[in-house]
């Protein structure tokens, strides 16, 4: 059985600059095994079909938000709440796992300096030690996990592609190289314009993610939407990791 890890990020991973405003960086996964995988396109594709026809349309929480680009369209709010509505059951009822992690930039460089590792890094090693927690739990004997990470662009994620290396060779502190190996990883870099429906999937839960990180107590009916889906264990979440 192929399971596939999309990651995509909120916030900005630098620590030289921090916003005040949004002094945090959140890493979103989503865990999905191909047959899964193939339901969520189809249904994300019926959608985009419903409002846009055979315009190929990415979904980008942002221009979502802001009704930007081919977004215009929610200015309408009939559009508006019926499209909503069709995303919303998308997130609630296919069938995955968040794995995600956030850093609190704030706190990092107090406790570590902003010369230290790589946030996205280490955000990145978070994810991967869990989604090995989540595939040793599931039933199938025969297992391979395909990561697809956003591309950022050629440094950045040559950089990212050599700490998965020493990851995959090292281990982390909680899993060993030939627990990682025996899932016969492999990492891959896209485009948003690809199309592909994990990444977008994992970019409309980011920023959610981040707003509940960032103030728990406000109201965040997006962030309502997929609280079950995190990856849980005897009741206890492990599909977010707030660090330090």
């Amino acid at each position: 059985m192929n399971y596939y890890l999309f990651l995509d990020e909120s916030g900005d991973h630098g620590l030289s600059n921090v916003d005040d405003n949004f002094p945090i960086f959140v890493l979103s996964g989503i865990l999905i095994n191909q047959n899964d995988l193939a339901a969520l396109e189809q249904l994300m594709l019926q959608i985009k079909n419903q409002f846009w026809s055979n315009k190929k349309v990415i979904l980008h929480s942002r221009d979502i938000r802001k009704c930007e680009k081919e977004f215009v369209v929610l200015f309408d709010d009939k559009i508006k709440k019926e499209f909503y509505g069709q995303i919303n059951n998308l997130i609630s009822n296919s069938n995955y796992e968040i794995i995600s992690s956030a850093i609190d930039k704030n706190k990092y460089i107090k406790r570590y300096g902003r010369l230290s590792d790589d946030v996205y890094e280490i955000a990145l090693s978070f994810i991967i030690e869990r989604s090995i927690f989540s595939l040793d739990d599931k039933k199938e004997s025969d297992k391979r996990l395909n990561i697809i990470i956003e591309r950022r662009g050629k440094k950045e994620d040559n950089k990212l592609s050599d700490h998965f290396q020493r990851l995959y060779s090292r281990g982390t502190g909680y899993v060993s190289p030939a627990r990682l190996k025996a899932y016969q990883i492999n990492i891959t870099f896209e485009a948003k314009s690809s199309d592909i429906a994990g990444l977008q999937l994992a970019d409309l839960i980011a920023y959610p993610i981040a707003r509940h990180v960032l103030d728990p107590n406000r109201a965040n009916p997006a962030f309502d939407i997929f609280t079950t889906k995190f990856y849980s264990k005897k009741g206890e979440i492990y599909g977010l990791k707030v660090f330090p």
